[in-house]
């Protein structure tokens, strides 16, 4: 099968990275909406038009579904895909649920984009499984920044990220849900922070089952052993994917050495 996901950067490739391990025989096209990053300051009207014309690029490449890998996106537009479109269109949310079922009573942080945070769809989830309030919400919008930038582990990055959590004891939080794709990247640097018992949880492995749920396709036997890339040609062959920014071919070596650090960096963080 031929699976599109699409992200308005690279975060998605979070997802994509997560699929090779699970979902490894199929057949993949990855979109970065790159002229469009960062879609968490956007308004709910761009995010729609863009998510639209991507979802019509990706069907005009034969796909068989199309997975969301944004949460600013999901929230804002999947209702509308669904309704137009005639394919399995999977979206990701904040994993606040099996954050708030998987712990005890200490409370959860859920750092996501400032439209994530605004928009009803994660206030409903919130309404449903956050029974006894213990989710606090914090958006972290520069994280989608540093990440195009690939920047991850610079004392500006730390720095920020520990400003962002000043007002919060950290003792306090049992587990952190990563509510943007580009958030993933910078496990290392939240561990800094909150230490090795508290849980970093993300959609990735959720949204990827889920998938091969509704395609009906066998999850990996072994999807513990290591995606790593040593070279491009290595990488273009193992994960049969075509990678695009906007709407156009990634071809140069340039980039596509870029990719594959990035999907190097996802597996080195994968465990943390």
């Amino acid at each position: 099968m031929k699976i599109g996901i699409f992200d308005s950067g690279i975060g998605g490739l979070s997802v994509l990275h997560e699929a090779y391990h699970y979902l490894p025989e199929q057949n993949y096209i990855f979109y970065a909406d790159i002229e469009h990053v960062p879609y968490g300051l956007k308004t709910p009207e761009q995010i729609l038009e863009y998510s639209i014309g991507i979802t019509e690029f990706l069907l005009d490449k034969g796909v068989d579904a199309i997975v969301v890998a944004c949460n600013t996106a999901t929230s804002v537009a999947i209702k509308e895909l669904r309704k137009r479109y005639n394919i399995p269109i999977l979206g990701m949310e904040p994993a606040v649920k099996p954050a708030v079922e998987g712990t005890d009573k200490k409370r959860i942080m859920v750092i996501a984009t400032p439209v994530t945070i605004r928009e009803d769809k994660l206030k409903d989830l919130l309404h449903r499984v956050d029974e006894h309030h213990r989710v606090d919400l914090l958006p972290m919008p520069r994280l989608v920044e540093f990440a195009e930038r690939a920047e991850f582990d610079s004392d500006e990055v730390l720095n920020y990220i520990k400003k962002q959590f000043e007002p919060y004891n950290m003792e306090e939080y049992c587990a952190l849900v990563l509510g943007c794709t580009h958030f993933n990247y910078f496990k290392p640097a939240y561990r800094q922070i909150f230490g090795e018992e508290t849980l970093l949880i993300d959609g990735n492995h959720g949204t990827v089952k889920h998938l091969a749920e509704v395609l009906g396709l066998k999850l990996s036997e072994a999807p513990d052993d290591v995606v790593e890339f040593n070279d491009i040609h290595k990488m273009l062959e193992k994960s049969k994917t075509d990678y695009f920014y906007s709407g156009k071919p990634i071809t140069g070596e340039t980039e596509l050495e870029r990719l594959r650090i990035l999907h190097n960096r996802l597996e080195f963080v994968r465990k943390k």
